[in-house]
């Protein structure tokens, strides 16, 4: 098993002793990438879930991108949030994710997760894995 550090500056940096993500046998062809739990810190206060889970999905974008995949290589998703009352609108706008690519039948496995708190007082954390 060979393991390649995944770094994008188009998404936040690691807060604590952890990696944006890490890519698992990158030069196979079925590598698989495990993307850290993503958060839109700066907008956590600003009370527009829509706008915090824009910006989580797009930092995870930006993760896939520096790994050459996108959006459509995702098999699986955890989300964490702080209120399920917000499930509707974070599930809108991260359907809206897979829905950009026409050749994408059928969105990832997923699991959604009330928890009492996230880093930086968050309202949303989503983590990803994804294959080639």
């Amino acid at each position: 098993m060979q393991k390649q550090i995944v770094y994008s500056e188009k998404a936040p940096a690691a807060i604590g002793p952890y990696s944006q993500a890490v890519f698992v046998d990158a030069a196979s062809a079925k590598g698989t990438l495990y993307v850290s739990g993503q958060i839109a810190a700066e907008l956590a206060t600003q009370g527009d879930i829509r706008a915090e889970t824009r910006k989580v999905m797009e930092n995870i974008g930006a993760i896939l991108e520096a790994a050459g995949m996108d959006y459509t290589n995702i098999v699986k998703a955890s989300i964490f949030v702080k209120d399920m009352n917000n499930f509707a609108a974070i599930n809108e706008i991260y359907g809206a994710f897979f829905l950009l690519d026409p050749a994408v039948a059928y969105p990832p496995a997923r699991e959604t997760v009330e928890v009492a708190r996230l880093p930086k007082d968050v309202n949303v954390e989503i983590s990803v894995i994804a294959v080639q």
